[in-house]
């Protein structure tokens, strides 16, 4: 297998090949609808080969970057040099065996008209780039990262269950911004040069079609937008435009700010979608690329499939409506359902994702509880998002190192104890129920019952072969050195008042991503319902599951969302040029 795929497309795509014309008047060698990661990534390769390219946006040139911008920068390795000065043991052998058991593909992956075909296939190669050349190619461009290495979906520790067996996830210095950044300063250059031209405030409301073949767009021109960065914009309409080039590449996102779609698109096997949730992406995450394609016969598979987080707080300061953010756990948190009750295993903060939506689905109720103490909240909480984490945006990592090892709240995070909506505290169990009732307004948890299992949770954890799940957890955590100097607290007493005061949280669940999409083949091309690419027609990032229309499964390993973007957008734009 090539390196990372780096030679795949070749191997796919002949020059020229698959290409209709696209009549007399010609706007760019390709067209990209969408300016975020894996768009910019695409336009990269493509002016790499002088290219001319044309990106166009229903926001402003403020938003460029897209959701990236907002993201903690978390990316995939495999046997990295920051695994291997932990001491971690990594391999692609055993990162493919967490992928699998993880994905859980079963939607005919061995047959080539199977949803969950090519995403298979591209899951294969996207493991390949992980192990070999992501890394020096993104180090090559000037990307590094924090030498203590995060980890996240960490599973039970069963051999052969779900999750990273090891730490894996990668947080780049700068966050989301850092990741953006490299691409943003090549994409510059290129206009400079005249080979990249932004239409921004151009939504696109129909892909333009010869045949079956794709040859353009056509939308509508959005009014002027003064509003910054990640703000709902206006939709009034101020015009139309019309657009052609022998190949549109789709780089939209997914469907997360659209709360009408996650509903329509949630899987039965989860029951009835919440009525309330809160919104991990901004408002222009809304889905419409995907059913602007579909009108064009493209294949849209395992729209069912969702990354939606399970410890989300409402924004005390929110940015786009309904701005949620997702607190990132270590063990030792206790975690209820609405009425009180402890979750049993996966409901074990930074172990299941999805294996805890189930729980909390199963529950009858909506939200969940994190029950903790301050001394808890100090080390163990990371909120997610570039703009919760100022010292590792601004690439200043020795002050980020600090915050995690002096006994203190960082800032973001007291900033929430003071005013998020979701926190309260108290400094006994009878208090914080009753606050935690007050707060969604019912009596359903009750003081007695929750003590006598916060207090059989303190029992356990002096107990050197307890068999609780979640003090197993906290241990498995504290044997790895890189959880034990920066992420989780000694073993304690929730109940120590020297610890105190307590804190309940309530959580709700949080909209992020897409991991089904648009089906794609190892280059990139749409494919339609009868399995063949459609000429003309390329698709990347979340629009396409990350890659095959679900590179993920059901399940994501994290740190690979960014990961997705970056190397689908490759692989696109690698075939791209070689069509055009």
């Amino acid at each position: 297998m090539a390196a990372g795929g780096a030679a795949l497309a070749t191997t796919l795509v002949a020059p020229g090949s698959g290409i209709a014309s696209a009549g007399p008047k010609q706007d760019a060698d390709v067209i990209i609808v969408g300016h975020g990661l894996s768009g910019l990534v695409a336009a990269c390769e493509l002016t790499d080969r002088k290219k001319k390219v044309l990106i166009v946006d229903q926001e402003s040139g403020a938003n460029l970057g897209g959701q990236a911008h907002w993201s903690l920068g978390g990316l995939f390795f495999i046997d990295s040099p920051e695994q291997r000065l932990a001491g971690i043991h990594d391999s692609p052998e055993r990162a493919r065996r967490d992928w699998f058991a993880t994905a859980g593909f079963d939607r005919n992956p061995n047959s080539v008209g199977g949803e969950d075909y090519w995403a298979r296939q591209w899951a294969e190669h996207y493991l390949d780039f992980a192990h070999r050349e992501k890394r020096s190619w993104l180090a090559g461009m000037g990307m590094l990262w924090v030498p203590v290495v995060g980890w996240a979906e960490r599973g039970d520790g069963t051999p052969g269950g779900v999750g990273n067996s090891v730490p894996r996830f990668h947080t780049t210095l700068g966050t989301g911004p850092g990741v953006v950044e490299p691409f943003v300063r090549r994409i510059k250059a290129a206009q400079r040069a005249g080979l990249v031209r932004f239409e921004f405030r151009h939504r696109v409301d129909e892909l333009l079609t010869s045949g079956d073949d794709v040859v353009g767009i056509r939308g509508s021109v959005l009014a002027a937008t003064s509003q910054p960065r990640g703000k709902a914009s206006s939709r009034t309409v101020v015009g139309d435009f019309e657009f052609h080039a022998p190949l549109v590449i789709v780089a939209s996102g997914g469907i997360g700010g659209n709360h009408e779609l996650v509903r329509r698109n949630w899987p039965a096997r989860l029951g009835n979608p919440p009525e309330h949730m809160v919104t991990g992406v901004p408002a222009h995450v809304d889905g419409r690329m995907l059913g602007i394609a579909e009108a064009a016969g493209a294949r849209h598979v395992n729209r069912d499939r969702m990354w939606h987080y399970t410890e989300g707080l409402r924004n005390h300061s929110p940015i786009w409506p309904g701005h949620g953010i997702r607190v990132l756990a270590a063990p030792s948190s206790m975690w209820f359902d609405g009425a009180g009750r402890r979750f049993p295993t996966p409901g074990i903060p930074s172990m299941d994702t999805l294996g805890t939506l189930e729980l909390i689905q199963k529950s009858g109720f909506e939200y969940s509880w994190f029950v903790l103490n301050k001394r808890i909240i100090e080390k163990e909480f990371i909120l997610s998002g570039s703009e919760q984490n100022p010292e590792l945006t601004s690439k200043n990592l020795a002050a980020y190192l600090a915050n995690r090892v002096i006994d203190d709240v960082p800032k973001p995070v007291q900033a929430f104890l003071d005013r998020g909506p979701d926190f309260v505290t108290a400094n006994s169990v009878e208090e914080l129920t009753a606050k935690m009732n007050k707060l969604v307004g019912t009596n359903h948890l009750d003081a007695a019952a929750l003590k006598r299992q916060i207090k059989h949770r303190d029992a356990e954890s002096m107990n050197p072969r307890s068999t609780d799940d979640g003090i197993k957890a906290i241990r498995r955590s504290l044997a790895y050195i890189g959880d034990n100097l920066v992420r989780t607290q000694p073993m304690h007493r929730i109940l120590d008042p020297a610890a105190g005061p307590l804190v309940a949280i309530k959580m709700n669940i949080l909209t992020r991503k897409s991991l089904g999409g648009l089906q794609t083949d190892l280059s990139g091309r749409v494919l339609g319902e009868n399995g063949k690419p459609i000429n003309g027609l390329m698709a990347v990032g979340e629009a396409s599951g990350f890659g095959g229309g679900g590179v993920h499964g059901y399940r994501a390993l994290e740190g690979t969302f960014l990961g997705g973007c970056l190397f689908s957008g490759r692989q696109a734009g690698r075939a791209a040029r070689r069509l055009v």
